[in-house]
């Protein structure tokens, strides 16, 4: 199975697959920064998950999630809004996978795929709770529901 040497003929396909989807989601922060931004950004994410599978690695895509849920965070962003730059991009992996590989090389393809946009999103995920428990952030401020008793 060559699926680093699939994906990177696909590179361009899959990425324009990804920033569609990400573009009919509507989200705040990734239309009003552009889809060059946008792209930017996925293409960098998929190059992070190429640079895994061709290394064997997890360690690039989780301090690249690290630095994302930084930088978004104090950006404003919503965690959904991050998470879905990673799910678009897992999506259109599959859609070409799907269709390029062999049915015998799908289990180890959806393994590695998995495992490392897995990891990333754990990573982000992590690091965006880490940083919102560690400031005052109305939105997780939970102390209105055990006021007053029963309901």
């Amino acid at each position: 199975m060559d699926l680093v040497g699939v994906l990177c003929t696909a590179h361009d396909d899959c990425l324009q697959e990804a920033l569609d989807t990400l573009g009919r989601a509507h989200l705040k922060h990734y239309e009003g920064s552009g889809p060059e931004l946008a792209r930017r950004r996925l293409d960098d994410l998929f190059d992070l998950v190429l640079e895994c599978l061709a290394k064997k690695t997890l360690g690039p895509i989780c301090e690249y999630a690290q630095r994302v849920a930084e930088e978004r965070f104090d950006a404003g962003f919503d965690i959904a809004e991050v998470q879905s730059g990673f799910n678009v991009l897992e999506e259109a992996i599959w859609h070409v996978v799907l269709a390029q590989l062999p049915n015998d090389d799908l289990l180890e393809a959806a393994g590695l795929v998995g495992t490392i946009l897995g990891a990333g999103k754990d990573a982000l995920a992590r690091t965006w709770v880490s940083l919102a428990t560690s400031r005052h952030v109305p939105s997780l401020d939970l102390t209105a529901l055990f006021e007053g008793g029963a309901a």
